[in-house]
């Protein structure tokens, strides 16, 4: 008792079990509002625009691109890798926390597993339009086919992201759908008879609340949560392996699995902030995300952000303290060359930024953190285009240096990325549940004697 009576509220208000249920599923009963429809159509916009450019991009050929014989990886593999890493909040909120029993996630999980779906679609659009010829880019997987002895090169690292990706895209889909299935019987229950009512009563797979229904469910998260887990580790790791297993100076290095998944997570974990900051005020939902939620995932922003932080520090060293002068010229090539700039704007915004989450004001502060996540986001993004471009622009023949400078299709298709994910996240805050109610009931109690008695 006194541990519950120490442990401030998940949900604030006095809700009741009706009340959760209402203010979750109010939004989506109601026409949306002047604010839904203007970031709909300012998002559609951009995802236009994005599809314009993969259009133009296609017909004409990747000479459209600002690549060139010594930059052959640039901005498409930078979104690739970005996206891939925001995804990995997702994963984390949802099976972790839920395997360590972290009952703070209730608020977020269900828009953070969304998250996931979403950024891995835009990641995936990166390795297919790359290819030059994506009509042909179901080749990349092992089926029995009948074009005599051609099959994938499992060597390739190409190879590698579709296994990558498919993979994790169905286990979190398979995880998040699983998830909302109480969730979607309450939407069926409330429904008006008709086509919506209908469509809610054929994903709800006949969930009727019996005590043995539960009973299946909870086991079957679990063993979900298991299998989910090793994915946070696995799939980014082998995204770093894009990069490790060449022989690049920059590249080849043995710290990139580690440090691909602790900056994947520092990623994803700002990108939900950033997302559910917005979506607490506009649809409502100040007494699910509060305060605890904003501190929790401040702190681990902080912790992953330090790991990264000490990856930039160690591959400085390992680089000077090493006795390859080209993998020291790259490092010194990062600070200091043409591409200085984005490396320090990578630094100040992922190293510097952060540190000011320690202070208990800052981390407390809504605005505060918002305009941290957002620094964070783009200084992870400069991180890979920083990994990318600055150990290939100078390699080892001054001869065949080059610059690199990207193209308005490059940048618009990086926008499109943008509004493909913000369309979908913003349709999916209107049709199914932003809170995972049958969770956040769960807890609904936690922490009420320390309410109380504030």
């Amino acid at each position: 008792m006194a541990d519950i009576a120490l442990s401030p509220p998940l949900v604030t208000g006095h809700k009741s079990l009706s009340d959760v249920t209402g203010d979750v599923c109010r939004p989506m009963e109601r026409r949306p509002g002047l604010a839904w429809w203007a970031a709909f159509v300012v998002a559609f916009s951009m995802l236009s625009l994005g599809m314009a450019a993969i259009g133009y991009e296609i017909a004409t050929g990747v000479g459209t691109w600002g690549l060139n014989t010594t930059v052959g990886w640039a901005f498409d593999i930078t979104n690739f890798v970005f996206w891939i890493g925001i995804g990995h909040a997702g994963t984390l909120i949802s099976a972790i926390l839920f395997l360590f029993r972290q009952r703070w996630r209730t608020g977020v999980n269900r828009a953070a597993e969304a998250m996931t779906l979403f950024a891995v679609m835009c990641a995936g659009l990166f390795p297919v339009i790359h290819m030059g010829r994506p009509w042909f880019a179901y080749w990349i997987f092992p089926y029995p086919n009948f074009r005599g002895s051609l099959w994938i090169n499992f060597r390739s690292p190409l190879a590698w992201d579709a296994f990558a990706i498919s993979t994790y895209f169905i286990i979190s889909a398979t995880f998040w759908y699983v998830g909302l299935i109480p969730d979607l019987a309450t939407i069926r229950d409330r429904a008006k008879p008709g086509l919506r009512k209908q469509i809610f009563s054929i994903l709800s797979l006949g969930w009727d609340g019996a005590y043995k229904t539960w009973n299946r469910y909870e086991m079957v998260y679990l063993l979900l949560a298991g299998l989910a887990t090793p994915l946070v580790v696995s799939v980014h790791t082998i995204v770093s392996w894009d990069f490790a297993t060449s022989v690049i100076p920059g590249w080849h290095a043995t710290i990139f699995p580690p440090y691909f998944v602790a900056g994947a997570i520092f990623s994803g974990m700002a990108m939900v902030l950033t997302l559910m900051i917005i979506a607490r005020k506009t649809m409502g939902l100040e007494a699910y995300i509060n305060q605890r939620h904003l501190d929790v995932m401040s702190k681990l922003i902080i912790a992953t952000g330090s790991i990264v932080g000490l990856a930039y520090l160690t591959e400085f060293f390992v680089a000077q303290y090493g006795s390859n002068r080209y993998e020291q010229f790259v490092f010194l090539n990062r600070a200091g060359g043409p591409f200085a700039w984005a490396y320090w704007t990578m630094v100040s915004c992922n190293v510097i930024t952060p540190q000011v989450l320690w202070f208990r004001k800052i981390r407390h502060s809504w605005t505060m953190v918002f305009i941290i996540t957002i620094f964070v986001n783009i200084g992870m993004w400069f991180e890979r285009f920083v990994i990318i471009v600055t150990s290939l622009h100078r390699d080892y023949l001054p001869a065949s240096w080059a610059s690199y400078r990207p193209t308005s299709i490059e940048i618009a298709i990086l926008i499109g990325s943008f509004g493909l994910f913000f369309t979908l996240f913003l349709i999916f805050c209107r049709v199914l549940p932003v809170i995972a109610m049958a969770e956040i009931k769960g807890v609904l109690k936690h922490g009420a004697a320390h309410g109380e008695a504030h």
